[in-house]
């Protein structure tokens, strides 16, 4: 019986590999054209300077994270109690303070260490410190800690749809409604909003026409105080699609949340009725100041203030 003839196979050895690889190297290097017939050398590996630059790395990382620490309670604690509001020093003078980051490093790393230091650790160690000063500033000036921001409205002023408005346009602080009769009423909706407590925050609010002495509307008090006298109500009156600018969706499931000038449930949304008997072509101002006071506040005046002025022009449309 024939049996298959198989392939032969030569063994060699480890060694003999090892020196024909070993002579392939230097055969390939020195006889390719246009080389400098030099090989490739892979340098060697001194675990003990490998072992000083990360204990390198590792104390120049600590004095950044101590020192980005620093900064922001240096600007929480001394630099803002001291003033009455944001100033552009709070966030220059810490980013100017990259230029210390080297001295500093001279200063308190023994010369052994710091003669490793290339210019890709002072790029590392200044972007360290910059994350660390940004994330423990953010911190230290927002709730649970202290309250930096101030009440404001939660998206400029509305009104609601009605019988001969033809035509409305927000565009800055000017409101302009076209009519298309000589009067209509006019529901002036607004929303307080606050990263903490807004029914707690204090409102002065004043509507004038203007030729007119005396105010529509002037109310002065908390929020919550001036929702529950009836504007609240009367807010809650008016059904979300009637609001002239409409309502606001999430982007993500294009569901409605609320109409624009009060889109979330946190919101304090209240409604004047400027004219009972219809307002006519003209100007109205609307002025609004918020403030809020407490311990959280890390200015000097303790208090977070904020305030707007808006026109609402009533104009006679020509169609």
């Amino acid at each position: 019986m024939c049996r298959p003839h198989l392939p032969e196979y030569n063994m060699v050895d480890v060694d003999t590999a090892l020196r024909a690889s070993a002579y392939s190297g230097k055969k390939g290097a020195g006889g390719s054209k246009g080389g400098d017939g030099k090989g490739s050398k892979i340098e060697p590996f001194e675990p003990a300077i490998h072992a000083e630059k990360e204990r390198a790395d590792a104390i120049s990382m600590w004095i950044v994270i101590v020192f980005g620490i620093s900064v922001a309670a240096l600007m929480r604690f001394y630099m803002m109690p001291n003033m009455e509001g944001t100033q552009q020093a709070l966030w220059l003078l810490p980013f100017l303070m990259i230029a210390l980051i080297r001295p500093i490093h001279q200063i308190l790393v023994p010369s052994k260490f710091f003669s490793v230091y290339t210019t890709g650790n002072w790029v590392r160690a200044s972007f360290l410190y910059l994350f660390t000063w940004l994330a423990l500033s953010f911190a230290l000036v927002n709730p649970p800690l202290a309250d930096i921001a101030s009440p404001h409205l939660a998206d400029a002023i509305d009104i609601a749809d009605s019988e001969g408005i033809s035509m409305t346009k927000l565009s800055g602080d000017v409101y302009e409604v076209r009519i298309s009769q000589d009067s209509i009423p006019v529901l002036l909706a607004l929303a307080v909003r606050d990263n903490v407590d807004a029914e707690n925050s204090t409102m002065n609010l004043t509507i004038q026409k203007v030729g007119q002495m005396e105010p529509i509307v002037s109310v002065f008090g908390s929020v919550s105080e001036i929702a529950a006298a009836g504007p609240g109500d009367a807010f809650e009156s008016v059904e979300p699609e009637d609001w002239r600018r409409g309502q606001r969706k999430n982007s993500l499931t294009n569901e409605y949340l609320g109409p624009k000038v009060a889109p979330h449930s946190h919101d304090v949304a209240m409604a004047w009725d400027l004219c009972p008997d219809g307002c006519g072509p003209g100007e109205y101002l609307v002025k609004v100041e918020l403030y809020e006071e407490g311990d959280m506040v890390p200015w000097s005046t303790s208090r977070n203030s904020w305030s707007a002025d808006f026109t609402i022009s009533i104009l006679q449309s020509s169609s």
